[in-house]
């Protein structure tokens, strides 16, 4: 039978619920609007960058709400700069004493599942602290994370990417996920006109610049504190940035496990190749049910743009980048 007490704190913690989503509708409309790519879904504009109503309400309501620890690890970036390879890498890392190969959560559950998103699931995120595994992610830009992580002094991890290849992702990706919407509003998406939607900065958590040097100039003030990394020099030399990524976060390898060459099995479990060929992100939705694992795999690979954007396009869009860098003392 349920005590007095816990309906009593059930009650109050459904009445600030209603309360959260009452002061965050109100917000909402006070917010410039925009349409998403696709008209997918509006976009709103908040503290100067570009989301949809349901993560704008995970990084309020984080903002408001969530504790972050001194041992607290996070995962930064914009969308499609190499999110799942960085979730499963240092889900490897921290967890390696934890599994063997035949029991590590990577093959059943997809780098999503095992390292959640600060906007969507920062309210749960004690039991992942709890099990050991004290990494959450986010794409929140830097300005808008919440007060308790610069404060706590935990560490962050940020990882960028050539833009005219995160565009590429980002395009591709947004048609797939209207081909198998059933938002009967969505329309097909053109790729020029996206191009130019994204070189204005509007598109999810854009501008993409913005988002940059707002970690850059932050792990510039505190290298202790984050680690900002380029996919592109990852993918040429994995396992180096394997050894300084587990240093950075506090589980560093030992001398027998360099021995062992733990760090190289680990980049090989984390391959796009091994991932993306597991049954789990082949046929599985994500933890949302809404988006098809096999997504987050398309191809991974450093200069696709050149088969999708024109030479005009990408001097373009190199030409805002090199401005907008300008003095940074950063280059993509």
């Amino acid at each position: 039978m349920e005590s007095h007490l816990d309906s009593s704190s059930k009650h109050v913690e459904n009445e600030n619920e209603d309360e959260f989503e009452r002061s965050f509708k109100e917000m909402l409309s006070t917010l410039p609007k925009g349409n998403s790519w696709g008209n997918f879904e509006n976009l709103f504009q908040y503290q100067g960058f570009w989301l949809y109503p349901t993560y704008l309400k995970g990084v309020v309501s984080a903002q408001q709400q969530f504790q972050a620890q001194p041992s607290d690890i996070m995962l930064c970036s914009f969308p499609k700069t190499g999110t799942t390879w960085l979730k499963s890498l240092i889900f490897s890392i921290i967890t390696r004493t934890s599994f063997d190969d035949s029991t590590c959560p990577l093959l059943s559950k997809s780098p999503h599942d095992v390292v959640p998103f600060m906007e969507l699931h920062h309210a749960h995120f004690s039991t992942h602290r709890d099990l050991g595994i004290p990494v959450l992610a986010t794409h929140a830009p830097y300005s808008s994370l919440p007060r308790s992580i610069i404060d706590s002094g935990c560490r962050i991890v940020y990882i960028c990417r050539d833009p005219k290849d995160s565009f590429v992702s980002l395009y591709h990706f947004k048609v797939q996920i209207i081909r198998t919407s059933k938002n009967t509003q969505a329309q097909p998406i053109d790729l020029n006109e996206a191009f130019e939607l994204f070189c204005e900065g509007e598109n999810i958590y854009g501008p993409y610049c913005d988002h940059v040097l707002g970690y850059w100039k932050a792990s510039v003030e505190h290298p202790d504190k984050i680690m900002f990394l380029k996919y592109e020099e990852m993918k040429d030399e994995t396992v180096l940035y394997v050894n300084k990524l587990a240093e950075f976060i506090g589980y560093p390898f030992s001398l027998e496990e360099h021995k062992k060459g733990v760090a190289e099995k680990i980049v090989k479990k984390c391959s796009f190749e091994n991932l993306s060929n597991l049954e789990v992100n082949k046929s599985e939705k994500d933890y949302r049910k809404v988006i098809q694992n096999k997504m987050f795999f398309r191809k991974g690979k450093v200069g696709d743009w050149k088969n999708y954007l024109t030479p005009e396009m990408a001097a373009r869009l190199d030409q805002i980048i090199q401005q907008k860098l300008s003095g940074s003392g950063l280059s993509l």
